[in-house]
């Protein structure tokens, strides 16, 4: 393979079969704001859901569109797969505008290299029962070899699972399914808001490791991955996008979870919403495997959840303060009126730059 380094959209994609989408607007600077000013409110300070969601899915649609638009002029073919966060809303976009595109997530690879290495395992010969929206997620099977495995799993590393997780052990073992990192935000989100107030964002220690990783990276004599990148979060990306674009550009057949059309998945959403879910990809795309009813525990909050990436997307295509302060309000991390308002306010006074409406 040649590597060609350019800022140069139009020699980057041309002649592409496929094309990552990778992006963040603002940088880590506008992350920080995300993380923090809902805090004034006592809401979660968060880059992909909630306010601080809301605000980059604001700052971030109309770039990723633009973008599509240049990929479908000079690679009319490539498929366009989406890292860019929030990549259920972003995904979503891309699809209602003809794209074709794919959204894809680290967490259930993550998710699978953890349990595999737990159960002495390669991680290939593990299949999960992962469901629900990019970030809002719960793996309630794991199958090795047609068994289900989750059960065991929970028995013998339930506490180095929740410790992973940061919630309760007894939680877990009461649901016997695996919750995201992310539903930490809506399992305990008091304690959470609590933690965020006394700790430094993530966004500033991260833009600290970037600093130290570009250093590094600056020497043509570093050979070895830095142990910093370790910290920088996004581990098993690379291994992630290779998969997929090989089962797409090979016809593979093969399942991984990505984030596509539900088209009845869940029949408790639409159509058109973007799930996260394991599906068989070929050279046509991705189709969602069936799924088995999910319990209203969960279907709740996906729905919930759901509803609100379709106003923020709304608010990100056509602007207005009416459209985003919907979207907050139907956000479950939101949901009061008084609570929206103020985060409306702040939200557009701190993004005003990136918001041409």
């Amino acid at each position: 393979a040649e590597v060609v380094a350019t800022a140069d959209l139009r020699r980057g994609v041309e002649g592409a079969q496929a094309v990552l989408f990778q992006l963040r607007v603002g940088g880590q600077a506008a992350r920080n704001v995300d993380e923090t000013f809902p805090l004034a409110c006592g809401c979660v300070g968060q880059e992909t859901t909630g306010a601080g969601g809301l605000a980059k899915a604001l700052r971030t649609v109309p770039v990723v569109l633009d973008l599509a638009a240049q990929v479908r002029e000079h690679a009319p073919e490539a498929w366009i797969v989406d890292f860019t966060n929030p990549v259920g809303i972003v995904t979503r976009a891309l699809l209602d505008s003809g794209h074709r595109a794919i959204g894809l997530c680290n967490v259930a690879i993550g998710f699978q290299r953890r349990f595999a290495a737990h159960l002495g395992l390669a991680p290939e010969r593990l299949q999960l029962g992962h469901v629900g929206l990019n970030h809002l997620t719960w793996e309630r099977a794991v199958y090795v070899d047609g068994e289900n495995v989750l059960p065991r799993l929970i028995a013998e590393h339930g506490q180095a699972i929740a410790d992973d997780l940061h919630l309760p052990l007894e939680l877990i073992e009461r649901l016997q399914v695996v919750p995201s990192y992310y539903l930490r935000y809506f399992y305990a989100h008091d304690l959470v808001v609590e933690e965020q107030r006394t700790r430094p964002s993530r966004a500033s220690e991260v833009a600290a490791l970037e600093e130290q990783l570009l250093r590094l990276y600056a020497d043509p004599g570093v050979d070895t991955k830095p142990e910093q990148l370790a910290k920088r979060g996004g581990a098993f990306y690379s291994e992630a996008a290779v998969a997929l674009i090989a089962s797409l550009l090979g016809d593979r057949g093969d399942v991984q979870v990505v984030n596509t059309r539900n088209n009845g998945t869940l029949p408790f959403l639409s159509d058109d919403a973007v799930i996260e879910v394991p599906a068989k990809v070929t050279g046509a795309g991705a189709v969602p495997l069936p799924v088995e009813p999910v319990e209203p525990l969960y279907a709740g909050l996906i729905a919930g959840v759901s509803a609100y990436e379709e106003l923020a997307l709304q608010a990100a295509l056509y602007g207005g303060a009416d459209r985003v302060r919907n979207a907050l309000l139907a956000h479950p991390l939101v949901g009061q009126e008084a609570i929206a308002a103020e985060l409306t306010s702040l939200l557009l006074e701190k993004n005003g730059e990136y918001l041409p409406w």
